[in-house]
């Protein structure tokens, strides 16, 4: 039988808060997705299927087999190929609904090109596996008064809230700082359980879906923490008068997003993965034909729209090196973690 939005989206109409004034809402809006991790290619699939208009996917890195456990819309010739996250994901998704827009977005975002990478979203999901990255999104939320809900999940146990944009409370009256990196787990040192990632992007992907279809007055307005594997489900309440001493909804300072903690310049050895990552002072688009035709020589190259890679050693008795680097100039070198050797390939390789 022919296909139409009646027929695709008929379960979710006959679900009488949505209907289909719900629908058609949740048709005309725009989501940006920042991750296509473990929370980001769950919620962007339920999104999809939900029939969003706009889906933005943002990531800065590339599948590897570590995300294959638990990041759902990858396979193992992802993996394989080392193809970034953002474009595989937009593929796979483009398979399940082609009858809305897919956009892939690989880039590392900054204070710098963050409102032009979100631009025109009615909504932002946070699946991003830093706090730099919420604490930029927070400002740009406020700056803007754009929805987002915020979900982290490490180990078998999480946290979602939607974060309305508009004033308080805000992230900052929750967590006002980020903390010391020492002192908060990752999934590189403390694991991570797929199930437990698929509820968390679940219930952010049911605070979307109340936003986008107008009921808002159903949105949940405390913090959900659950631990599936000691079965603890909390709910928080964030106190208002905490907006009063709050940095950003209370005194309106964007630190974050008025590049005070920018990354432009840095060099950052990445967790569990024993590689560097360089961001460049100043951004410039790379040409990546280019550069590919430049790195014959030096080793296997791969080039696509996204990125060039280059396969090779750093010397006649060092292990591989892999240089992957991006379009706007952002680097990724693996098989070392040591800055000044990452930082003397990319000189070599890229230039300084």
């Amino acid at each position: 039988m022919e296909d139409s939005k009646e027929r695709r989206y008929a379960r979710q109409i006959q679900f009488a808060p949505i209907g289909q004034a719900g629908q058609q809402r949740i048709g005309e809006s725009s989501v940006a997705v920042l991750g296509c991790g473990a929370l980001g290619t769950v919620a962007s699939e339920i999104l999809a299927r939900a029939g969003v208009g706009r889906l933005r996917l943002v990531d800065r890195d590339i599948v590897e087999w570590t995300n294959l456990q638990r990041q759902s819309l990858f396979d193992e010739a992802d993996a394989l190929h080392g193809i970034a996250k953002a474009e595989a994901a937009a593929e796979r998704l483009t398979s399940i609904n082609g009858s809305i827009e897919i956009e892939p977005v690989v880039v590392d975002l900054t204070a710098d090109n963050i409102d032009p990478v979100l631009k025109g979203s009615d909504l932002v999901i946070d699946a991003a596996d830093n706090f730099a990255i919420r604490f930029l999104l927070n400002d740009w939320s406020l700056q803007t008064q754009t929805a987002w809900v915020h979900g982290g999940c490490v180990g078998a146990g999480g946290q979602v809230r939607l974060f309305r944009g508009d004033g308080s409370p805000c992230f900052r009256c929750l967590v006002p700082n980020p903390p010391a990196a020492a002192s908060v787990a990752t999934c590189d040192t403390a694991g991570v359980i797929g199930a437990a990632t698929h509820a968390i992007a679940s219930l952010q992907a049911m605070e979307a879906l109340k936003w986008l279809s107008g009921n808002r007055d159903a949105v949940h307005e405390k913090v959900w923490s659950i631990d599936f594997w000691q079965n603890r489900f909390r709910e928080l309440s964030i106190a208002p008068e905490l907006s009063q001493d709050c940095r950003a909804c209370g005194e309106r300072q964007f630190d974050f997003l008025n590049g005070a903690t920018s990354t432009a310049g840095s060099t950052v050895v990445l967790c569990g993965r024993r590689a560097v990552q360089i961001t460049p002072a100043s951004k410039s688009v790379v040409p990546l034909k280019q550069v590919a035709q430049r790195w014959q020589s030096e080793g296997e190259v791969r080039v696509n729209r996204f990125f060039v890679r280059l396969n090779t050693a750093a010397d006649s008795s060092a292990s591989e090196i892999r240089l992957t680097l991006f379009a706007d100039g952002r680097a990724v070198i693996e098989g070392t973690d040591q800055p000044s050797l990452a930082r003397s390939l990319y000189d070599r390789y890229v230039g300084s």
